[in-house]
């Protein structure tokens, strides 16, 4: 009896080994897929900013090289446009759209038309295309798609069920590690992504966005992405520009936000005859138009504008019609539909609109700046609580606490009014058509 005791002991523990492995495995894929999301969004960041300094770099090296980007701006924009058409398809624009969508998707086939690891690979790789030529895009965005696409692959890979929940995750650790703002990545998982609080995945984005931003602080360690504030509002001057920066930002974003659902509603519809051909030949439209307000600009307006956003909330006065050139340029970089995100732009967009107004009353340019960035974010994305976390942990600014927040509230009840359909959700709806009907026509040649 002794023996086949002892193996009955035995296998009882196997079992529960065995047990306990299907239990840890999806935990530990999970923290190996966010700690993935916070090194990949390093590294992307990296080789987007060597992306700019090279275009940079070009325009600076000979006296008529400021010409150059008359060629590679249009040929880039269409090779991006033709690549992400022919190779990766559903990698065009900021990629917050797609994660959106996915999460309305029931099956895991019709998700990984929209978030998949080869879709996130060309979304990274046509971004950085993008700004070595030039265009007014950001990673930000992108890097959202991306975090949602290798989360939702550590999930399958692990046996996780909850899809809706990962993406949700993916996409907030995305905007921590983007950003270094890990209070923002988790507004913007409730506020934009979701538009609602879900008690069930709450923590798989808590442990995301610390995993990945721990992975990204190993990497770059600790930074403010803009740097140090800290102006207030401390005179009627400083409340009278709370009140113009967010109902200016507000309206102006609005502008934004309607004219790009309405241009990508247009573009679609005139694209179908022949969409690759069309949509390069639009790209390239595009391009040659960011080429030539770019070079009339002094290059100001090309890349994301973070040197311009940081010399303006140091005090340095923008110039009077800044704000309006790197608007135009970031509406046809997004018009194009190559791929690419829309935050670091509306950042500059915004802080060049409060610098000046600032300027214009004689008001404190660095707050102007600040107000502005609020102001106008919020009417593009509609998500005040988004923007004025993001702000405050971008400006490490505790000063002015409550003129951003009420910037951000201006900004955004101002673009409800003028644009009551969210962009982001707006834009959303194209993709999750698109898989709808993809759908339907795979059902009838199945039948």
């Amino acid at each position: 009896m002794p023996v086949p005791y002892r193996r009955s002991k035995m296998f009882r523990r196997s079992r529960v080994m065995r047990g306990s492995w299907s239990v840890w495995k999806p935990r530990i894929v999970f923290w190996i897929g966010a700690v993935a999301i916070g090194v990949v969004s390093v590294g992307f960041a990296m080789a987007a900013d060597r992306a700019q300094h090279l275009f940079q770099a070009i325009n600076a090296s000979h006296p008529y090289a400021f010409l150059a980007p008359l060629l590679l701006t249009p040929a880039g924009f269409a090779l991006c446009a033709w690549m992400a058409f022919s190779w990766f398809p559903n990698s065009q624009g900021s990629g917050i759209p797609q994660a959106i969508a996915a999460r309305h998707l029931q099956d895991e086939a019709s998700r990984s038309v929209l978030l998949s690891l080869k879709i996130a690979a060309g979304k990274i790789l046509l971004t950085i295309i993008g700004l070595f030529c030039g265009a007014s895009i950001g990673r930000e965005g992108p890097t959202v798609q991306v975090g949602a696409a290798i989360m939702l692959a550590s999930g399958r890979i692990g046996g996780m069920a909850q899809a809706r929940g990962l993406i949700l995750a993916g996409s907030a650790a995305g905007i921590a590690a983007a950003f270094n703002t890990p209070l923002a990545g988790v507004v913007f998982a409730i506020e934009e992504m979701s538009r609602t609080f879900e008690s069930r995945s709450n923590g798989l984005v808590l442990m995301a966005v610390i995993l990945s931003g721990l992975a990204a602080l190993g990497l770059v360690g600790s930074y403010t992405y803009f740097g140090e504030t800290t102006v207030g509002a401390t005179s009627s001057l400083d409340w009278m520009m709370v009140l113009a920066c967010g109902l200016a930002g507000g309206a102006l974003g609005a502008c934004f936000s309607a004219g790009a659902l309405s241009v990508a509603r247009r573009v679609r519809r005139w694209a179908q005859p022949a969409p690759v051909r069309r949509s390069v030949a639009l790209a390239a439209g595009c391009g040659l138009a960011v080429a030539l307000i770019g070079i009339l600009s002094g290059g100001a307006t090309f890349g994301t504008g973070y040197e311009q956003s940081r010399a303006i909330l140091e005090g340095q006065a923008p110039g009077a019609f800044f704000f309006l050139e790197k608007f135009a340029t970031t509406f046809l970089s997004m018009a194009s539909g190559i791929p690419g995100g829309i935050f670091a732009p509306s950042l500059t967009v915004g802080v060049s609109l409060g610098g000046s107004l600032a300027e214009l009353v004689g008001g404190n340019i660095a707050l102007g700046a600040i107000l502005g960035m609020a102001g106008y974010f919020a009417g593009v994305v509609q998500a005040p609580m988004t923007a004025f976390v993001i702000i405050i942990e971008m400006t490490g600014n505790h000063e002015a606490v409550i003129p951003i927040m009420a910037a951000s509230m201006l900004g955004y009840v101002t673009s409800r009014l003028i644009a009551p359909e969210p962009l982001y959700h707006g834009l959303s709806r194209a993709f999750l058509a698109q898989v709808l009907r993809l759908q339907r026509s795979e059902q009838r040649g199945g039948h």
